[in-house]
C-alpha cells in the first residue's frame, strides 16, 4: 500500500520565504540577511533582537499596521503563521516554517497574520526581526490571542513518525 497523497499546502498570500544563502570557508561564513533594492519590506521600521529558552512558545499575536520580517540567525525554531485577515484568498489557511541556523531564511508577515514560534531543541533561539514600523507604547499595534486559540487550531507538541 502506498502513502497517503496529501494536498498541498497553501501559501498564505503576501507570505514570503527567502533562503538565504551562506559563503563559507576556512575563516567562517558571510551571508547577506536583509537587502534595500529585494523590496521584501514596504518600508523600514524598527530592527529588534530576542532571546528565547527551549521549548518556549511565543504565540499568537498579529498587527493592523506594520508588516513583520522574521530571522533566527541561532538556534532553531518552528514558526506558525495563520491568516486573520477578512478579505484574503487564504482566510484561515495555516503555514508552518522551520527556520534557524540550520535552515537560514527570512520569512515576511503582513499585517492581518497571527504568527508565533516555539524554540526547538536543547538550546536558546535569537530572533532578529524587522518591521515595517517603529513600536509605540502610546499605541501598541500588537493584538495578542492565546497560544491554544480554538480558532486556529494548532498543536504545538511534536508526535513520533
Amino acid at each position: 500500500m502506498g502513502e497517503p497523497t496529501r494536498e498541498p499546502v497553501r501559501r498564505i498570500a503576501g507570505v514570503v520565504l527567502k533562503p538565504l544563502v551562506r559563503h563559507p570557508d576556512d575563516r567562517g561564513f558571510f551571508e547577506e540577511v536583509l537587502r534595500d533594492d529585494e523590496g521584501l519590506l514596504s518600508r523600514f521600521g524598527q530592527a529588534s533582537l530576542s532571546l528565547s529558552y527551549p521549548g518556549v512558545i511565543k504565540a499568537f499575536h498579529y498587527h493592523q499596521r506594520q508588516d513583520d520580517l522574521w530571522f533566527f540567525p541561532v538556534g532553531e525554531a518552528q514558526a506558525v503563521l495563520h491568516d486573520l485577515r477578512p478579505e484574503s484568498p487564504t482566510r484561515g489557511v495555516t503555514n508552518v516554517f522551520y527556520l534557524g541556523e540550520h535552515h537560514p531564511a527570512l520569512l515576511v508577515i503582513p499585517k492581518g497574520v497571527a504568527h508565533g514560534y516555539r524554540v526547538l531543541g536543547a538550546t536558546p533561539a535569537q530572533i532578529l526581526y524587522f518591521t515595517t514600523a517603529s513600536y509605540r507604547a502610546d499605541d501598541p499595534d500588537e493584538l495578542r490571542l492565546a497560544w491554544d486559540d480554538p480558532t486556529i487550531g494548532f498543536d504545538w507538541t511534536t508526535h513520533p513518525r
